[in-house]
């Protein structure tokens, strides 16, 4: 299964907020086995959703959208994917009914809360008020990072994959000086290496199965220098 993230929020572009919805997605996903194969940062505008969202959904398995949802003025995602795929928005009576159950009023609620594309699955916000909505393999959750993690947690069982197997070799000399080592354990094992310099080089080392991932790995602790 391969997915795409989207993230949409002015704030995040400004670097106002720390996209963190992004990195945890991510890392519950690969646990799943899914490939991630795109991150997207998009602004608050409808036509930018729509063109992002429509052109990812036709490319992956699923694409999940955070950030936006609710009745304010810049609460656009909604609309946004209502037109990536050609539907109109219409009040929820589902939403309606679990927002009822957690103790609000249909009066007290700002107009537009439940306000979801038609046809669309609702998604129960158990640590907030805006509902999430799925359809058409794209999966709208709150930008609220509490609240995204909680509505993820509740439908992360539809996405699954291959299991991979990761594991870290930390090597105490220059990435250049690397490279025939990490040809030679590409050749010898079934993995595949991320090589990572800083203070160090962190070779990254995974694959499918977890024994071989295991001896790939302790062949190249040999062969490599190692931080005191």
């Amino acid at each position: 299964m391969n997915v795409a993230v989207v993230t949409v929020g002015d704030e995040l572009l400004a670097g106002r907020t720390i996209n963190t919805n992004a990195t945890w997605l991510c890392d519950r996903l690969s646990d799943r086995g899914v490939s991630v194969e795109r991150v997207t940062t998009i602004p608050d505008r409808i036509g930018d959703i729509a063109r992002v969202v429509n052109e990812y959904r036709a490319e992956y398995d699923a694409v999940i959208v955070t950030g936006g949802l609710g009745p304010t003025h810049d609460d656009v995602t909604v609309t946004g994917v209502a037109a990536a795929v050609g539907r109109s928005l219409e009040e929820h009576e589902g939403a309606l009914a679990w927002l009822e159950d957690d103790g609000y009023s249909r009066a007290d609620l700002t107009e537009g809360t439940a306000d979801l594309p038609k046809g669309a699955r609702a998604l129960h916000n158990e640590a907030g008020v805006a509902p999430g909505a799925v359809l058409e393999g794209i999966y709208v959750l709150p930008g609220v990072p509490s609240e995204m993690k909680a509505m993820f947690e509740s439908i992360e069982s539809e996405f699954s994959g291959t299991t991979t197997y990761r594991e870290e070799v930390v090597a105490d000399e220059p990435e250049s000086a690397l490279l025939d080592r990490i040809a030679e354990v590409r050749e010898r094992f079934d993995v595949t290496v991320g090589s990572y310099p800083g203070g160090t080089v962190r070779l990254s080392l995974t694959g499918t199965d977890e024994a071989t991932v295991a001896a790939a790995a302790a062949w190249l602790r040999e062969r490599v220098e190692s931080p005191n």
